[in-house]
């Protein structure tokens, strides 16, 4: 395992999932039901205040990511071992997350599928852009 690869890979995986991130959260059916449980999520402007400490959780888990891929292909792998290894992260996430947070949280299924989709999209990205910058 090369840690500088680790790191380059996971801050690009980091920026990778913003600009996906951000594509599908500024559609308007994603905004609206957001905007429909004001009391469970923080509205764009109070996000803005722990906004550090969110990037600072998605760095680390990008880390932690990359050094599993490092771990799993320690050379390095095409896209198609990331589309495999992003697929995997998305369903962990569509469990540990989306369907957790439905279960828990007093959301629609609106909501709740619309975060999966996203959701998977950044996470199978995440796994394609780690293949494409991880050299072992």
């Amino acid at each position: 395992m090369n840690l500088t690869w680790i790191a380059l890979a996971a801050v690009a995986a980091l920026v990778a999932y913003f600009m996906v991130g951000g594509i599908f959260f500024a559609v308007p059916a994603m905004r609206t039901e957001f905007a429909k449980y004001p009391a469970v999520y923080r509205s764009g402007d109070a996000s803005k205040s722990v906004m550090a400490v969110g990037m600072l959780g998605l760095l680390l888990a990008m880390g932690v990511a990359a050094t599993l891929f490092a771990r799993m292909h320690p050379a390095g792998a095409g896209i198609r071992a990331g589309l495999e290894f992003g697929a995997l992260l998305a369903v962990f996430q569509l469990g540990s997350f989306v369907l957790h947070n439905h279960m828990m949280l007093n959301i629609g299924r609106q909501l709740s599928t619309l975060q999966g989709l996203a959701y998977a999209a950044e996470w199978i990205t995440v796994g394609v852009v780690i293949s494409l910058v991880y050299r072992g």
